[in-house]
């Protein structure tokens, strides 16, 4: 009897689960929560921090980012999905500083929850894809990831307003600007991940569709090529005739979410998980 106790323990740790709503972070009367899953074996696993879209203003931690979960779970990797403060309420920078939060909080709880603090990579989509290309590229010390994931992200802010020719509402929402103008052109240029793309920055791999009606495709291959240009690895995932938001590439091509998997375990230096017979 004695024996059995610590075999159940083992049993009840090796097994997968899910935990929800986990405190990360309180910034004035803001709780930041995530959920996370941990994979079934001993670990340390590879571990990706999952940032939803929603145009800054809305969506969490179960929105939008959602088709990712399956995929991951199945491959064997630890993942978190986590809040962050949305505009207008909480303007710039308050989101990008909540996702630095959560990776000092992922760092510090690796063991916890199986994560390999050195094997990290970030994946956002929409705006979340904003968050993690401008935090991957600000990444320093205890911010710093092995990798980072934009989908359909907007990279360049500058050009991504000049092009629309007016003030988009998630640019007055998140800065608080309202005329095109010097001023604005300045703010949005010095928020744009591909201003600050300089050499020695972790692999980058961007995933866009190429009928993307509110990110435009060429926000990626442009940012591609200012990566490889400053020596970096960035690869680019394209999904033919893919909009915007993973939930309608299920019918044109699901096979992003292989494409992602197979980069991670690559990137990461991630093996597929053994089963249990």
């Amino acid at each position: 009897m004695r024996y059995l106790l610590p075999l159940l323990l083992l049993a009840v740790a090796a097994r997968a689960e899910l935990r929800t709503d986990i405190k990360f972070a309180q910034v004035g009367g803001t709780n930041l929560t995530l959920d996370a899953f941990v994979p079934e074996g001993n670990g340390p696993f590879a571990t990706c921090i999952l940032v939803h879209g929603g145009g800054f203003t809305r969506g969490d931690k179960t929105t939008f980012i959602k088709p990712l979960f399956e995929p991951l779970s199945k491959a064997g990797f630890t993942w978190f999905t986590i809040n962050y403060r949305l505009a207008p309420q909480h303007r710039y920078p308050a989101c990008i500083e909540d996702v630095e939060s959560a990776i000092r909080w992922v760092k510090a709880h690796a063991a916890e929850y199986k994560a390999d603090p050195k094997r990290i990579a970030l994946i956002g989509e929409s705006a979340g894809g904003y968050l993690v290309s401008i935090v991957g590229v600000r990444g320093k010390g205890d911010t710093r990831v092995a990798a980072v994931v934009p989908v359909y992200a907007p990279h360049d802010l500058e050009s991504r307003v000049k092009q629309s020719k007016t003030i988009p509402t998630w640019v007055e929402a998140l800065f608080g600007l309202t005329e095109l103008n010097d001023a604005t052109w300045k703010v949005l240029r010095e928020a744009s991940p591909i201003t600050h793309v300089h050499k020695g920055l972790p692999p980058y791999l961007l995933i866009h569709g190429t009928k993307d009606d509110k990110v435009p495709f060429e926000q990626s291959p442009k940012f591609q090529e200012k990566m490889k240009a400053a020596g970096n690895a960035c690869d680019l995932i394209v999904v033919e005739g893919g909009g915007h938001g993973m939930g309608g590439w299920e019918k044109i091509d699901p096979s992003y979410k292989e494409k992602l998997v197979t980069w991670l375990r690559g990137t990461l230096d991630a093996k597929p998980p053994v089963r249990q017979p």
